[in-house]
């Protein structure tokens, strides 16, 4: 969660260092989505990182971790696009996370041999799929409503779960308060604050993550708590 929080400053070293600190994972890409995509993107159908009603953790891990790969490269295409230039462009961040990270790999299998390599793709599973288990609870089941217009309404206090919870609080970086994260994405984790109106878990994101990995059991606490108009949206 540092990678995360390091990759919303507005410092240039700072958001080098998070996404650095996504390497080890190889998920370099989560910087473009998550700050291009997810944040515009949140709590609607076109979000990769927006768990569905009625979807498991594990059915979540695969289209979210393949669809925000292949959205970044879209992100990641529009940008030099912007610029007049091709995905060969030494601008195409994306081309460089994938040299960073066969290199990252090259060099742990040098060193270390096969049972080393096998170690570090095995970390970087864990690391990834932590990751989007986190994903999975904070915008489980809760939708943004389509406007006349055809578009989406704004991203709102309503449209991320919270939690107060001390632990989670600790543990990731004030990560639980995520309604403000998404209203200031800048705003700094000991800044940000509780919003009365913000769904609330009823355990902390520590817990909610754990009992997510059993269905059923989500199913049960969760489903009672999204609101109706959101299921059907």
């Amino acid at each position: 969660n540092v990678a995360h929080e390091l990759g919303h400053r507005q410092a240039s070293k700072e958001r080098f260092l998070g996404k650095a600190l996504l390497l080890p994972s190889l998920y370099m890409h989560f910087y473009i989505e998550h700050n291009f995509g997810h944040h515009l993107h949140a709590a609607t159908p076109e979000d990769p990182a927006t768990a569905r009603y009625n979807q498991s953790v594990y059915s979540f891990w695969f289209t979210s971790t393949v669809r925000q790969y292949i959205n970044a490269w879209r992100i990641q295409k529009n940008l030099l696009n912007n610029y007049n230039l091709t995905v060969f462009s030494f601008r195409n961040d994306m081309l460089w996370y994938l040299i960073l990270q066969m290199a990252y790999l090259g060099v742990v299998f040098t060193f270390f041999g096969i049972l080393g390599l096998v170690f570090a793709v095995s970390v970087a599973v864990v690391g990834f799929l932590l990751l989007e288990t986190v994903n999975y609870i904070e915008h489980y089941g809760l939708l943004r409503l389509k406007l006349p217009s055809g578009r989406y309404e704004r991203v709102k206090e309503i449209h991320s779960w919270n939690s107060n919870h001390i632990i989670g609080r600790i543990v990731l970086y004030e990560l639980t308060r995520h309604s403000d994260h998404h209203y200031k994405s800048s705003k700094k984790y000991q800044l940000l604050d509780c919003h009365e109106d913000s769904p609330q878990m009823p355990f902390g994101y520590p817990t909610s993550m754990l009992f997510s990995l059993f269905p059923p059991l989500w199913f049960k606490i969760m489903n009672k708590r999204v609101p109706s108009e959101m299921i059907s949206a």
